[in-house]
């Protein structure tokens, strides 16, 4: 199995032809803390390019839950990382994997979603439940490409984003990343 084998397979569900660098992953994970025992989601995780970030930053403290609903990257993602508690699940039910593991809200999510193939209500919804499973403290980031950031998809993101959380800032362009990517970090969710 290959990431493009899998983006051909499922483009809509995948999103892109080639995983996240290890520049992107370490501006994307900045926000997970670096002590205490923090709850950490990851959404559409794929072959794990956050992951392991996210696991060097954990050290082994806290909880990591990856949510990811491809079978194959999931089963992949739950072999090379036994400490992840890998769902197999839809974004948009985040709710019910949180709950199911007695948890009401996570401290970080990190997003590797594809933005740009959901329709209007998939990207309402899943940003809905993001925003109900964060806590009050707690730190959203995800991204988009730099070349489709002023497509309209990339627009109605931020502008999703502006309306559900009280501070939204774009970083820096991460030219480490093919293609080169940017990261909006939100915090503060707008209940």
């Amino acid at each position: 199995m290959t990431f493009f084998g899998e983006f051909l397979r499922s483009p809509l569900t995948v999103g892109a032809v080639a995983p996240s660098s290890g520049a992107l992953a370490r501006v994307v994970t900045a926000p997970v803390p670096g002590n205490g025992d923090p709850v950490v989601v990851e959404l559409g995780p794929g072959t794990g390019a956050f992951t392991g970030a996210i696991q060097r930053r954990l050290g082994g403290r806290g909880r990591h839950i990856a949510v990811e609903i491809n079978e194959r990257f999931a089963a992949r993602l739950a072999a090379r990382h036994p400490g992840v508690d890998v769902a197999l699940a839809d974004a948009g039910s985040l709710a019910g994997v949180l709950g199911e593991r007695g948890i009401e809200r996570a401290d970080v999510i990190v997003s590797g979603l594809p933005w740009v193939a959901f329709g209007e209500n998939e990207r309402r919804d899943v940003l809905a439940a993001v925003v109900d499973g964060l806590s009050e403290s707690g730190a959203f980031t995800t991204f988009a490409y730099v070349h489709a950031r002023w497509a309209s998809p990339a627009r109605r993101l931020l502008r999703s984003l502006e309306a559900r959380f009280d501070e939204v800032v774009v970083g820096r362009t991460v030219w480490g990343n093919l293609p080169p990517a940017l990261v909006y970090h939100c915090r503060r969710p707008a209940w």
